[in-house]
């Protein structure tokens, strides 16, 4: 990626995947599961034999009935269900498998915080250890959305904590998050194991102190792309002073200087340590004792990969490459924040086991990448923000359309791909659609609006419909430059497995939404912006909207009485109209419109600048 884009942009570099999407709708949160015929022949009583959880979250057994045996054996094979989409098949097949599969389901993905209430949740699944939840939509990471949108996490733990007090994982995207939420956390949950946050806002070192202190247990802390405000609160110290279960702990986006003698010795308490990525307050001398003491890591994260200014200059500087060379087991590398050059073949000794390697914070030049990549054959995941094609040897314009090409022609294994360019032509883009057939995720951003294959200055419908036509197995695509109705018929006829589609500034009419929305079944997330739909679009998706996560468009041509139309015409979805404060209620111009499906109705928690129809 040469630059940061508003629509392409993810929030975490180095954890690439954004696969969590479920490809139907929530139905297994449903108050009542569906009829069937086969229920009669499933006794619908709840389990007496099944494991419980006492008050003080052990699990206790009892014996079976014999009038059970049948769920008791229905409940040991669904344990062996892992697929969040298999789970929920299974749990609509009839009511005694819509409660054994509640009693046996002990992670729960949310995708939507405002998709359900806390209350239907802890209604709903009993047994629950672990809860991935998202917040906001994917453009609130790039100001398109204004703030105190919402996302609040306090409802949420406030419930958990009553219902789950041997909850263990917590993994958080895009939610506020308040100090007080953190300390509810740290006091109801004695097992807490597992704290995520990934772009998350509200908090501070405050909070973090306090789940430091007070989950003796955690295993996991990892603060990613999050908004972490200064308490000036030395929370490194509030670790356990003995032996700590660490086995992961990111806090690269802290802006904060930190207490290097506590990490040091919180770094040799934690045995069990893999995962380490450091803020930019960490020195690379600093980096370098810690390696010495945690030989066993696996991903790191380099914090600041430059001279402390403030070390004495008479003494030797440290063999860095030695400290790399004996971390034999490192294959995920990351941050190189201030780079200092002289300082980067230090890591020559650990890129032949790479497997993942992230260069998104580095100011590094074609000199300096050539061989370090010529020495990672192990390469699986690579991440660089670079202005030159620097996969081409005699090439020192701006990334185009031949540093596409020649990833393609050299990585036929390529699965998933984000690029940002200057230029690009549709040859280059049908070049990798047939060398790289195996794409999942294929998201181009061609900076600037509306431009066109540049050799030829036809649109880029082509070469975005050879994507379509020859990766069958895509599920994400984000397309940019001139586009036309075209490009979206393409979509439409061979777009059959796509999940994630984000448009910008593209399109001519209204006929190239109804392509989608009437020929891609699996669409889950639709983000659109700048682009010339309006009414008619909207509306030849209503058979849709139900079975899709969200619709998100922005500056398009969309009148408010159709977005009430469609808010009447279906009562499970939330229709919600976002502008500024200043907004003339009486204008009839959508500026923002976020759809979502509920199983609960509105949100009670909308902002002024929230219209909900």
């Amino acid at each position: 990626k040469a630059n940061q884009s508003p629509l392409y942009m993810t929030q975490d570099r180095t954890e690439m995947s954004e696969d969590d999407d479920d490809q139907s709708p929530p139905s297994d949160l449903r108050s009542e599961p569906p009829c069937s015929s086969s229920s009669s022949a499933v006794d619908s009583t709840p389990n007496k034999s099944r494991n419980c959880i006492s008050s003080s979250g052990t699990m206790t057994a009892s014996q079976p009935f014999p009038d059970h045996v049948l769920e008791n054996v229905l409940e040991n094979v669904l344990q062996f269900l892992d697929s969040r989409c298999d789970r929920n098949s299974a749990s609509l097949v009839c009511k005694s498998w819509w409660k054994v599969e509640a009693l046996t389901r002990s992670e729960v993905f949310i995708g939507n915080c405002y998709a359900l209430s806390p209350a239907r949740l802890t209604q709903r699944f009993k047994r629950v250890r672990s809860l991935v939840l998202k917040g906001k939509p994917r453009f609130a990471d790039f100001n398109l959305m204004p703030p105190d949108w919402g996302a609040n996490f306090a409802p949420w733990v406030s419930t958990m904590a009553k219902a789950y007090p041997w909850l263990e994982k917590v993994d958080l995207k895009r939610m506020f998050v308040t100090d007080d939420d953190l300390a509810l956390l740290a006091e109801s949950f004695p097992g807490f194991k597992e704290l995520i946050l990934v772009c998350c806002e509200g908090f501070g070192t405050s909070g973090i102190a306090l789940v430091a202190n007070k989950c003796r247990k955690l295993k996991v802390l990892d603060l990613i792309e999050s908004e972490v405000t200064d308490d000036e609160i030395d929370w490194i110290s509030c670790f356990p002073e003995d032996v700590t279960s660490l086995e992961s702990l990111a806090f690269d986006c802290v802006e904060a200087p930190i207490n290097f003698k506590a990490l040091e010795g919180l770094v040799g308490r934690s045995p069990f340590l893999r995962k380490l990525r450091l803020n930019r307050f960490v020195s690379l001398e600093e980096l370098h004792r810690l390696l010495l003491g945690a030989p066993q890591l696996t991903c790191l994260g380099t914090g600041s990969f430059s001279h402390d200014n403030g070390a004495h200059q008479s003494e030797p500087e440290p063999d860095y490459a030695a400290a790399f060379r004996a971390c034999k087991s490192v294959v995920c590398l990351s941050g190189f924040r201030e780079l200092m050059p002289e300082y980067l073949p230090a890591i020559f000794p650990v890129c032949a086991n790479l497997t993942s390697l992230n260069f998104s914070y580095a100011n590094i030049s074609p000199d300096m990448f050539k061989p370090i990549i010529h020495n990672c054959h192990k390469l699986q995941v690579f991440w660089v923000c670079i202005l030159l094609d620097l996969c081409l040897h005699d090439s020192e314009g701006p990334v185009s359309e031949l540093g596409l090409q020649a990833i393609s022609e050299g990585c036929r294994n390529l699965e998933s791909i984000l690029y940002f360019c200057q230029r690009m032509t549709n040859a280059a883009v049908i070049a990798m659609s047939e060398n790289c057939p195996e794409l999942t995720v294929f998201r181009l951003c061609i900076m600037g609006r509306h431009r066109p294959d540049h050799v030829t200055g036809k649109p880029m419908d082509e070469g975005f419909g050879a994507i379509v036509k020859n990766c069958k197995k895509l599920t994400r695509l984000a397309v940019s430059g001139l586009l036309t109705d075209q490009a979206f018929r393409y979509m439409g006829e061979y777009g059959k497995l796509i999940r994630t589609l984000s448009v910008a500034f593209a399109g001519d009419s209204d006929m190239a939404l109804r392509h989608v929305l009437e020929g891609c079944p699996r669409l889950q997330k639709l983000e659109i912006r700048d682009s010339p739909f309006g009414d008619v679009a909207l509306r030849c998706g209503m058979h849709r909207y139900y079975n899709m996560r969200f619709v998100w468009m922005s500056a398009c041509s969309l009148s408010k009485s159709c977005c009430k139309d469609v808010a009447r015409a279906m009562q499970n979805l939330v229709v919600e109209v976002i502008g500024s404060d200043d907004d003339d209620d009486n204008r009839d111009y959508v500026e923002t419109l976020y759809m979502y499906r509920s199983l609960d109705g509105p949100r009670k928690d909308a902002p002024k600048f929230v219209t909900i129809l």
